[in-house]
């Protein structure tokens, strides 16, 4: 289909547009494609190549990426089949909604950390409590082992570490905590990823609302057609 065909369609029918969208496999598949990206990167090189140690709201924030993955590759499986869909959308709707509530509370400490309210640094703690008291820490602790503070990611480079000229300059340059911009602090870790996890779940709300307005359209529209054929046979 063209791109002014899809315009058109859009403009003309906006929830069936959508809704014929996300029986599409290349949406799903970009969802958990983007949440994986961000936990591997987040592991791989913030913290196994950078030394910068994830804190318990961070791996909070790792599950609801996974949840968010997990969600997108079972409706990608067969996205027209009801079941399938359903349970992508339960799982990725509830990762994207954790992953707002546990980026703001992380945000909520950073910004205490680095200012004079002391009591504001509170809800970080070495023992994780996962959702259904999962040990996922046991499991997998490098990947849900908290060993940093909350608040606090800069590099802390182990004594003996032998660094390449490339992690030096990274380290160096986030050497204040982990910033979209470090040298002018803008957006925190904690901010970055509570837009990427709010423009998600508006997404996903909407494209779930307009698949609900598409099925209920058709049910009506059978009905309608069921009762046309009945009055009919009455004539």
């Amino acid at each position: 289909m063209k791109l002014s065909e899809m315009i058109g369609n859009f403009r003309s029918d906006p929830a069936g547009t959508i809704s014929q969208w996300q029986d599409k496999r290349f949406l799903w598949i970009f969802m958990a494609a983007l949440s994986l990206f961000m936990v591997i990167l987040a592991h791989s090189v913030f913290q196994i190549w950078l030394y910068m140690r994830p804190c318990e709201q961070c791996v909070y924030i790792r599950l609801a990426f996974f949840a968010m993955a997990f969600g997108g590759i079972v409706a990608a499986i067969k996205p027209s089949n009801p079941g399938l869909k359903i349970v992508g959308y339960l799982f990725a709707i509830w990762g994207s909604f954790k992953g707002v509530l546990y980026s703001i509370k992380l945000n909520k400490i950073h910004h205490a950390a680095h200012s004079d309210d002391l009591f504001g640094v509170q809800g970080c703690s070495p023992e994780p409590t996962f959702p259904f008291h999962l040990p996922l820490d046991k499991w997998s602790p490098e990947w849900f082992k908290p060993t940093g503070d909350c608040g606090y990611d800069n590099p802390i480079i182990p004594d003996g570490a032998q660094l390449s000229s490339m992690q030096k300059a990274i380290t160096d340059f986030y050497s204040e905590g982990w910033y979209l911009w470090p040298p002018s602090h803008f957006m925190n870790m904690a901010q970055c990823t509570v837009i990427t996890f709010g423009v998600i779940l508006l997404a996903l709300l909407m494209a779930a609302a307009c698949w609900i307005i598409t099925l209920v359209r058709k049910r009506q529209a059978a009905a309608h057609v069921e009762t046309s054929s009945y009055t009919g046979k009455l004539a």
